[in-house]
């Protein structure tokens, strides 16, 4: 079991693997390299060697030469870019995988695009078998549905693509969807039926449900297709779900993801990971949120308290909750109105009694606490929360707590991240995905003033760390990096430049930070004597190749616990 260590057992450590350096031969020894090591004292290096797991040397080829055995593994580089493995600090593994099993909406264009591909789905499936997809934007079509209602499209022309199936399309930022009106009568949803705390279901100007349900409105949609889901023998159920896994595992190491940070799942799903963790069917290192109700969690949590298990490939780290919603649905919780809507200031989507709670259970029992907040009224409801439970428990004392997402911040809350010790796990590629249409929802000026403040953040003294929220978006690292220090539209310009990341800051958020976040970065997040030898070697040097080059750079190998888990087809063609 991976504990955490003390500053003397680090000492020792690194002194036996030293010693044990220049006497045994490595398994695994890299040569040639431009290993930058986010080590103050060793910030460059050439060479580097592992062995059982941690790196037990690094320095010029000609002191790690020396470490070559009959057995060892060596890599010879061509000056390639070697850089501590990225963390992923907030996406949705399951989610990801699901979306390569189900109907992928991510790149379509349109809502015709949207029904085309239902249609496709719906002349494969089984008679009355829901159907279900993600990914859809009305933002980003290239024109609008024929019919619509607050911008958003109707399901009529949805339940003619159905065919009669039940079918919900969720939101491509996970805080709306679309359901037919088959899926709309199994979950009782009707003209009378009233809006849910936290949600509400969109209606035309008769009263008639369109079939859009923001927020907590999906809920009951949710639940129904879940329950038909749940008919299915538990094998089936549990092979899709490990199927899923695997399907996300792989494509990020193939995309140089050394550890993912997971954002909330059940603790039933969580158990089935770490049933897979102990298996050894784990290749990436994760570190789980809990996301459940309040009473589940007060009769369960002492089985969580889980830090490195299986060789260090699982780690339960957080309890999750929601604040408010998402900007593109008019959810995130606002202090004044939206722009484009002044009816509305956003939803509170989980009760406050609720997530303090929850916020009590984490204290007690050792856990960080993670809260999703957009809006700017979210994040000042958020810190006030977390300040009160500080000043309730004072003996507890660098507890890293979490906002995640922190997208709009009054200038007034900017400072109180660094006064708690709150971190801001923010996500780069949000600002250039939705850059284009946030002066839409608030106007400029509090687009200038409030919105992804990373650099502002990190000049407080705040830590920042960096994920993609996948499947929401892309989980590239690499195409993540690049919004981080461009903040460059689709269009050319640039969202706000003075919030650009450096290029130092925006490796630092996807390595240091995000290993600080979560209370490992004494094992992981640089390059060091000691640590664990979770390493990806990119095919240019993404800190300093021109900014339009970036998103050329590829992965030619990503190494966990110093086993290359991931090797490109071909890494010398993928240097050219």
């Amino acid at each position: 079991m991976l504990r955490p260590i003390s500053r003397w057992g680090v000492i020792a450590l690194v002194i036996s693997l030293f010693t044990c350096s220049h006497r045994e031969p490595a398994e695994l020894v890299l040569l040639g390299g431009n290993i930058v090591t986010l080590d103050p004292d060793k910030p460059d290096a050439t060479a580097l060697a592992a062995r059982e797991g941690r790196i037990v040397a690094i320095g010029g080829d000609e002191e790690i030469e020396p470490l070559i055995g009959k057995r060892t593994r060596v890599v010879r580089l061509h000056d390639d870019l070697v850089i501590p493995g990225f963390i992923e600090s907030h996406g949705h593994i399951r989610n990801l995988g699901l979306l390569r099993l189900t109907v992928n909406l991510m790149a379509t264009r349109s809502w015709d695009d949207v029904l085309a591909k239902v249609r496709e789905a719906a002349g494969k499936a089984k008679p009355g078998s829901w159907i279900f997809g993600r990914g859809w934007h009305q933002e980003m079509w290239d024109r609008p549905p024929a019919e619509t209602v607050e911008g958003y499209p109707t399901n009529r022309m949805l339940d003619d693509a159905a065919q009669g199936h039940p079918v919900l399309l969720r939101h491509r930022s996970g805080h709306a969807a679309i359901a037919s009106t088959a899926a709309l009568a199994a979950a009782g949803i009707d003209g009378r039926t009233k809006d849910p705390e936290g949600g509400r279901i969109v209606r035309d100007h008769a009263g008639h449900a369109t079939g859009v349900l923001i927020e907590n409105a999906e809920d009951a949609v949710a639940a129904a297709m879940e329950k038909a889901k749940a008919s299915r023998p538990q094998a089936e159920q549990d092979e899709e779900l490990t199927k899923a896994i695997e399907i996300a595992q792989d494509e990020c190491l193939s995309k140089g993801i050394t550890t993912f940070e997971d954002a909330g799942l059940p603790l039933d799903t969580v158990d089935k990971i770490k049933a897979m963790a102990l298996a050894g069917r784990l290749k990436m290192r994760f570190w789980m949120m809990l996301r459940d109700d309040n009473a589940r969690l007060a009769a369960r949590l002492p089985e969580y308290r889980l830090r490195g298990i299986a060789g260090g490939f699982f780690t339960v780290g957080g309890i999750k909750r929601q604040m408010d919603g998402a900007l593109g649905s008019h959810g995130a919780w606002l202090l004044e109105p939206y722009d484009d809507d002044p009816s509305t200031r956003g939803l509170n989507t989980e009760p406050l009694g609720d997530i303090e709670e929850a916020a009590r259970l984490a204290i007690e029992n050792g856990f960080q606490f993670c809260v999703h907040a957009i809006g700017d009224r979210a994040n000042r409801e958020t810190l006030d929360l977390y300040e009160r439970t500080f000043h309730k428990y004072p003996d507890k004392t660098s507890l890293r707590w979490r906002i995640e997402h922190a997208q709009l911040v009054s200038r007034v809350d900017l400072p109180r991240f660094f006064e708690l010790g709150v971190i801001a796990s923010m996500q780069g590629v949000h600002c250039t995905s939705d850059g284009p249409w946030v002066p839409k929802r608030i106007g400029s000026a509090r687009s200038r003033e409030e919105a992804y403040l990373w650099r502002d953040l990190t000049d407080t003294g705040a830590v920042v760390c960096n994920g993609t929220d996948t499947p929401v978006e892309d989980v590239d690292p690499i195409a993540n990096f690049h919004a981080s220090v461009t903040r460059l539209l689709p269009d050319g310009s640039v969202f706000y430049p003075y919030q650009r990341m450096t290029r130092a800051l925006a490796l630092r958020s996807y390595t240091v930070n995000a290993a600080y976040a979560a209370f490992e970065d004494d094992v992981k997040g640089s390059l060091m004597v000691g640590k664990l030898a979770d390493i990806v070697i990119l095919t240019k040097n993404i800190l300093s190749i021109p900014d339009d080059e970036i998103e050329s750079a590829k992965v030619a190998y990503t190494i966990v616990g110093g086993k290359i888990v991931y090797r490109a087809a071909s890494p010398e063609a993928a240097r050219n």
